[in-house]
């Protein structure tokens, strides 16, 4: 009996000393499973709006009346910033600017979805294809903001400024297809290319809505991308002239943009070194220049040639 009272005494020893364990291991396995799921959830939050660190580049004049180039690094809100997407169409008339705008679409691409995540705005502007976006969030986003007056009033077109600027540094009269033979020029373009997605809160437009949509979120830094330099980057109502007049702090990010040139044209350089003589002309006489690797890190997004 005085057994059988032991083996039962050290049954129920042994049961409550198994609940325990598995109470305690139990509680350890909820508790790494809540960590975990916290972390996953944390993993897939986007990026709290911060300050984005640009490397600027710019040219004023020296003593000499000579431009020198300057440099500085800046920090601007990422919540007061909006990345421009100037005329990135899904084909241009001349095959080799469509070439290269496919070329440098999934760079352009990957800045503009990790600028997003850090609360970026993003202004997606394919002049003369809203047709195609109608009835689209992005449309209805653009169209529903509060009609501004701007300081300087915003045109379709803004031409060189002789008060400002000198004249461009390359000849892109003959229309800058550097093609052989040139192709002939039409309206080729219907959309944005696919390559740079358009998410959920992004603008669409090719007018002064661009302003309207920064104004409404107080947006007062714009930092430019696309094509091209000579044209339309500099002369559209969402770029770079027209937003230095209304006193916006811009910025082209000068490793993803092209020009339409044609090096058997005045200077006589190679294309690719009449993007640079344009990227230069920006930096003296209207913003300064930044390179994707500010928001991506890396290296500088290069054409192959």
């Amino acid at each position: 009996m005085n057994v059988h009272r032991s083996l039962e005494n050290l049954n129920k020893k042994c049961g409550s000393l198994l609940l325990q364990l598995n109470s305690s291991l139990m509680k350890n396995i909820i508790a790494i499973s809540c960590f975990v799921s916290f972390l996953v959830c944390f993993a897939t939050l986007p990026l709290v709006a911060g300050d984005l660190t640009l490397n600027t580049r710019y040219q004023e004049r020296n003593d000499t009346d000579v431009f020198e180039v300057r440099k500085q690094q800046r920090s601007i809100p990422a919540n007061q910033t909006a990345i421009v997407v100037c005329d990135m169409w899904d084909k241009h008339w001349c095959k080799g600017a469509t070439s290269r705008v496919a070329e440098m679409a999934p760079r352009m691409n990957e800045v503009i979805n990790k600028a997003r995540e850090q609360g970026v705005m993003i202004i997606h502007c394919p002049s003369s294809t809203m047709g195609f976006y109608e009835g689209t969030p992005g449309r209805k986003l653009a169209l529903s903001a509060p009609v501004v007056e701007a300081k300087v009033p915003l045109q379709k077109w803004c031409h060189l400024d002789p008060d400002r600027e000198a004249p461009l540094p390359i000849d892109d009269s003959d229309g800058g297809c550097d093609c052989e033979p040139q192709c002939e020029n039409y309206q080729a373009w219907t959309r944005q290319i696919d390559t740079i997605e358009i998410h959920e809160g992004d603008a669409i437009t090719d007018t002064a809505e661009a302003y309207n949509v920064m104004k409404e979120r107080g947006i007062t830094n714009v930092i430019v991308m696309g094509v091209h330099m000579n044209m339309c980057v500099l002369g559209r109502p969402f770029s770079i002239r027209q937003m230095v007049y209304q006193d916006q702090n811009v910025f082209l990010m000068r490793d993803l943009t092209d020009t339409m040139y044609n090096s058997r044209m005045s200077p006589f350089v190679s294309h690719f070194k009449g993007n640079d003589l344009v990227a230069d002309h920006i930096e003296k006489y209207w913003c300064p220049t930044v390179t994707s690797v500010d928001i991506l890190g890396g290296k500088p997004f290069e054409f192959q040639r």
